[in-house]
């Protein structure tokens, strides 16, 4: 299965393994079942450390399990992680093995621990690029502690289970049966969720933080650039953001980023963060912020987060970038997850020979469109407008796919299901004025961002649409404070353009800091 340049790769990581494991397999009559044999087997001829055991009694099969020899396995996999999985399957086989894991050791500690047993099971699909951070982790929880496991399932591979539990995104994850969460998670994110108290002990180490000349509120590309041109003039710096790498994480595919021919999301993100690290930069990870406090007497910004710390700071530079556009119709948000969804790419498999509309005409709803085509049975792309506005170019390969159908003049205004999952759409003819309904499984809809600005009203100068209004050196209306990226009423929504706006704000409160102290 593997080619000789992967062999040859997989051979080296192996000679990580300290302790001996074994591969176990429980398998069916299946090509899949072949398959994935004739992966575990080979895996196991590259390493002396590695064995395979035909004698698996797992309920799921094909799949198999990861284990030290002589111990129960607390890893498996019920697919074939290949694509984006194949690093999970790697890491699974080093960490299990006794090749250390790359995380801090307070967070190791803290999972160690985490009292009770917890089973997790994640629903993923081997093309999205969010699930392979969600199987790590726990895969990576389930090494470190005895009480947990954790198996990756594939949707495609057990669609029928995935239409009994009405899974309709990916990674969807189960805790010891029950929806423990969907989407995008870290592992700091899930080791807060299950460990109680974990919460109110990081909110008293962040208040506990001394003031900084520069706090970046925001982890985006925006807030990263602005982290390393602050720490770069050697002023304490600090990074508080959401989830480090911001909408960049659900970005697949990245060819405009210059100097740089392609990449995606995930990645990018992981580069912008090890670049920080380089720097003494202050990350704090997983705290929203919700109020910003004007400097008083003291020269010191204050910014409030939602788990109830606050941080204080000369300066203040705000890249909190923007979400995905919801339609705010009725139906939306109940059938969040359950056929209504925002990534065509990870979610789409899930749709295999289904019908899906596609909510939005410009250049990410018309390739979301053609990403669709090749996966679903049918594309229905719906367009406020009168005609489409993406690029030419997507248009003519949209209007080559037979299996696509494409309606101007469409205001959607429900989403409709059966209670547990999505059974169609309604939309007007807004040039007949007549409703109209379109029987299918599934939503994506790609209608453009919203600035992540509403904790910031009353506070600041916004925009009519939400944005920080800033001027040329991305100064806000409040002295000290700084904004860049996605967030800000700068035109032209792209990676390249927060990075350099991030810079130059970085560069401001810098100046600002300079003549502060003169005066």
């Amino acid at each position: 299965m593997l080619d000789s340049n992967i062999r040859n790769q997989l051979r080296a990581y192996l000679e990580k393994i300290q302790q001996p494991i074994e591969l176990v397999t429980s398998l069916d009559d299946s090509d899949q079942a072949r398959e994935m044999l004739a992966l575990v087997e080979e895996i196991a001829e590259l390493s002396a450390k590695v064995s395979v055991r035909q004698d698996g009694d797992a309920a799921r099969r094909p799949s198999f399990a990861v284990a030290r020899v002589g111990e129960a396995a607390r890893i498996s996999f019920a697919g074939i992680p290949m694509g984006h999985e194949f690093t999970s399957l790697i890491l699974a086989l080093l960490h299990t093995g006794g090749h250390p894991p790359k995380a801090e050791a307070s967070v190791l500690d803290e999972i160690r621990a985490i009292p009770g047993r917890f089973h997790f099971e994640t629903f993923i699909s081997l093309s999205c690029h969010n699930c392979p951070d969600v199987v790590q982790a726990l895969n990576l929880m389930s090494v470190t502690n005895p009480g947990i496991s954790h198996q990756m399932i594939d949707g495609a591979l057990f669609q029928s289970e995935v239409s009994e539990r009405q899974i309709m995104g990916v990674p969807t994850v189960l805790l010891n049966g029950e929806h423990f969460g969907q989407g995008r998670m870290t592992l700091e994110e899930i080791v807060g969720r299950i460990d109680v108290g974990a919460v109110q002990r990081e909110a008293e180490k962040v208040s506990a933080r001394a003031p900084f000349d520069v706090l970046i509120v925001g982890g985006g590309p925006a807030g990263a650039a602005a982290a390393i041109y602050a720490a770069r003039k050697g002023v304490r710096t600090g990074v508080v953001s959401e989830r480090f790498g911001g909408q960049v994480l659900d970005t697949l595919a990245i060819e405009n980023f210059i100097s740089v021919k392609a990449t995606d999301g995930p990645k990018l993100a992981a580069g912008l963060e090890e670049h920080v690290r380089e720097y003494e930069v202050d990350i704090m990870n997983l705290q929203r912020a919700e109020a910003l406090i004007a400097a008083g007497d003291d020269g010191l910004a204050e910014v409030r987060l939602a788990s109830g710390a606050s941080l204080r700071s000369r300066t203040v530079i705000i890249a909190t970038g923007a979400r995905w556009r919801e339609m705010n119709v009725p139906g939306e948000k109940q059938y969040r997850g359950h056929g209504v969804a925002y990534c065509p790419h990870c979610d789409g498999p899930l749709f295999k020979g289904k019908r899906v509309a596609v909510i939005g005409g410009g250049n990410s709803g018309v390739e979301a469109a053609i990403d669709l085509a090749g996966v679903v049975g049918h594309v229905t792309l719906l367009e406020f407008e009168a005609s489409l506005r993406a690029d030419a170019v997507l248009q003519k390969k949209l209007f080559s796919l037979p299996n696509v159908k494409v309606i101007t003049q469409a205001l959607t205004t429900e989403v409709t299901g059966d209670g547990q999952k999505v059974n169609g759409l309604l939309y007007t003819d807004r040039a007949s004025g007549e409703s109209q309904r379109i029987d299918l499984e599934g939503v994506f809809v790609q209608i453009g961002l919203l600035p992540n600005s509403d904790w910031l009203k009353g506070t600041l100068a916004l925009s009519r649409h939400g944005e920080i209004e800033i001027d040329a050196r991305t100064q806000t209306s409040l002295p000290g404070v700084f904004a860049a990226g996605d967030v800000t009423t700068v035109p032209y929504k792209q990676i390249v353009i927060a990075m350099g706006e991030g810079s130059k704000a970085a560069l401001s409160a810098f100046d600002h800091l300079i003549r502060s102290s003169v005066s």
